[in-house]
This record gives C-alpha cells, structure tokens and sequence, in this order.
C-alpha cells in the first residue's frame, strides 16, 4: 500500500513538473536565436537627377549648334581690322592704369567692326598676355579681332593666336597652319592659306547671318 502510494506521488511530481520544465525551455530558446545575425543586401538608393546628369556621358554638339571656330570668334570680336603698328609702351599699374599694362598704338587702314580706316587706334593689353607671346613689332602689318574693351579698358585677340593673321606686303592675309586647320569647315576660309581681306570681311558677314 505504502509502495503504490509512493509511485503515484511520484508520477504526480513528474507530470506537475513538466509544464514548468516545457517552459523554461521556452525562455531559453530565444536567447539562443538572438544571437544569429542575419545578414541582407545592402541596396544603393537611386541617384538624384543632378547625380544622373553628372553620370551621362558628354555628347560633344548636343546642346550646341554647328557652327565654324571663325564664325565664333568673329562673334566675340568687338573690333575686326587691319592696320600697321605705329606705337608700342610700356605701362606700370598706378600710371593711370589699374595693372600694369603695354599700350599699343595702331593705324587702322581697313576696318570691318568697331573702328573707323584712318584712326589711330589705342589697346591696352595686360602684361601677363604680353609676356605669354601675344607680343607686337613696331611696323608689323596686321588683321586683328579684339575683344571689346573691358571693365578696365583692356582688351586681347579672340581665342589667342587665332586672333590674329599677319598681312604680307601686297596686302594679302595670311593663314597659319592652326588658322588653316581651326578654320577648315568654314565656308569662305576653308582649305586656304591665304585671302584678300575682302574675303575675310566676306566670312564675318556671313557670321553674322548665322545669328
């Protein structure tokens, strides 16, 4: 009797204890789980649109229209004529200039913008161009566009050496090896080496007309 009565204490202790066991192993468990990382793809937000337009490649023309290297630079041109250097002279900054300065005189003998025949025409160009090439001779023939003078009264050939085109003793203007090349796909000046200015005056007419 007292046996029996033992074992059914015992299966009752067995059978109580189990729920609080099952739940222990319940607690337990998720503190093992917490521990895995997951790991998920890292996705790049899309690019903004100026990130877009930063990306795309440069379509050279797309936004421009087609039009010749001298047509361009007769646009910019303020003055276009040809004349003679008659005066060259150094000018310090403080002298009436605001940088230093070489004031070149020239004598105008045909003009196409800016300038009358005749006039003897006064630039002053900044002494870092100066001592960066763009240098003239006392007597030295040439057809000139210049920009227009600026805030300072100074002013300097359009696009450099492609500004400039040296006149040869009958008068006819000569084209560099880079002129000739920049201003291939011109019509009037394309694939010469040298014209008469009137033909040079021709090609800013028609630089005009392309406005």
């Amino acid at each position: 009797m007292i046996g029996r009565s033992c074992c059914c204490l015992l299966v009752f202790a067995v059978v109580a204890t189990a729920p609080l066991l099952s739940g222990q192993v319940g607690v337990q468990q998720p503190s093992r789980t917490a521990r895995v990382v997951v790991s998920r793809p890292v996705t790049e937000p899309p690019p903004s649109s100026h990130e877009r337009s930063m990306r795309a490649p440069f379509l050279p023309g797309l936004h421009e229209r087609s039009e010749s290297a001298f047509s361009k630079m007769a646009r910019a041109a303020g003055m276009i004529f040809s004349a003679t250097v008659t005066r060259i002279e150094r000018r310090p900054a403080g002298s009436g200039e605001a940088v230093e300065t070489v004031r070149v005189t020239f004598h105008v003998e045909r003009a196409v913008r800016g300038v009358t025949p005749g006039e003897d025409l006064v630039i002053s160009q900044w002494i870092g161009l100066w001592a960066g090439g763009q240098r003239y001779r006392m007597g030295e023939r040439l057809v000139l566009f210049l920009y227009p003078r600026s805030r300072l009264g100074l002013s300097s050939c359009v696009g450099g050496r492609l500004g400039r085109f040296e006149v040869d003793a009958r008068g006819r203007v000569l084209l560099s090896g880079e002129q000739a090349s920049g201003f291939r796909r011109d019509a009037v000046l394309g694939g010469r080496s040298q014209v008469a200015f009137s033909d040079l005056a021709l090609a800013v007419r028609h630089a005009r007309e392309e406005e």
